[in-house]
């Protein structure tokens, strides 16, 4: 089901779809691929909205720096410098983090509006980057696919082609909050992850993997969320082709679980300390599915080079439930 849901400065139309099966709605906006809404029951059975979001379009358009439940591309998270090689040419990003490329440049998926076809149980969104836009090279068709399994849990389909070498990296910019509002810091997380890529002072991997054990970043045993973060975790699984499960968020107050299942190899923690607004710092955590931030730049890392010829797929799913 879909309805007008505001329109752009230009005469653009945004239209919200509505999903709904096995006890969670979910709402998604052709503006930015956004996950407006997800709304699933409590331990007795009061249904609260778990993400966060805007009810009309104006909040999106005003505060586009979080990017609320986006879509987010041609590079999810950071390029050190908004620039790296590739086949012995340097391209040139927007550095709108300066001085790095963040979550594919000033106006990337997030800002974009999205085609979007009915599928059974769910929603296609596709559109075409076209080439340099960014900055980045290469035409490429991206297709995004969001439905709800017969257990209620949000699958995120992420499929690319392209017609000349480029760089892909795809995720989803949803900050959740379990119990339906106020401080997320006290929610409760388990993430199968024994290193993660320590930083510089601009966000940057410095190119280690670093073991987890005895610092903050071991989640490994579920324990308070907190604060301060906006790291990658390295999974222990790697890449895989199914979607394999690699974190728990638990809300102890309401009973809600969000679990999360991926072919990522990585997941960014983000407790949101730079939320403004109508929203507090820490009134969300984000777990973003993605390789890993400036992998271009970093041969190590696994690569997320596309060819010509070859499909990007990767997919994420969030699973809720509930515990006494």
């Amino acid at each position: 089901m879909s309805e007008l849901f505001g329109t752009l400065s230009d005469g653009t139309e945004v239209h919200r779809w509505t999903l709904e099966r096995a006890g969670t709605r979910v709402r998604v906006l052709s503006y930015g691929g956004i996950v407006q809404s997800v709304e699933v029951p409590d331990r007795d059975g009061r249904t609260a909205d778990v993400v966060l979001g805007f009810a009309g379009l104006d909040g999106y358009l005003e505060n586009p720096g979080p990017y609320f439940g986006a879509v987010v591309g041609r590079y999810a998270n950071r390029i050190a410098r908004a620039r790296f090689p590739l086949d012995g040419v340097t391209y040139a990003l927007e550095p709108n983090n300066a001085p790095n490329s963040l979550h594919g440049g000033a106006r990337g998926f997030d800002k974009r509006v999205w085609e979007v076809a009915a599928v059974e149980h769910g929603v296609r969104l596709s559109r075409v980057s076209p080439h340099g836009e960014e900055g980045f090279p290469g035409r490429l068709a991206v297709a995004v696919t969001y439905t709800l399994d017969d257990s209620g849990a949000l699958h995120i389909s992420y499929e690319a082609v392209t017609d000349a070498p480029t760089v892909v990296n795809l995720t989803n910019h949803s900050y959740f909050n379990l119990a339906g509002s106020g401080d997320a810091g006290g929610h409760e997380l388990r993430i199968a992850a024994s290193r993660y890529t320590p930083v510089d002072e601009d966000l940057i991997p410095t190119g280690v993997l670093k073991d987890v054990s005895g610092s903050r970043f071991d989640f490994r045993t579920a324990r308070k969320v907190g604060s301060g973060y906006d790291h990658n975790l390295v999974l222990d699984k790697g890449v895989t082709e199914e979607p394999v499960e690699i974190a728990e968020l638990h809300d102890p107050g309401s009973g809600r679980t969000l679990t999360v299942a991926t072919t990522e190899p990585g997941v960014q923690l983000y407790t949101a300390e730079h939320l403004t607004g109508p929203f507090a710092p820490g009134d969300g955590v984000a777990l973003e599915t993605q390789h890993f931030p400036d992998s271009p730049n970093r041969p190590e890392f696994p690569s997320t080079r596309l060819e010509p010829g070859a499909v990007y797929r990767s997919e994420t799913v969030y699973g809720f439930g509930v515990r006494d």
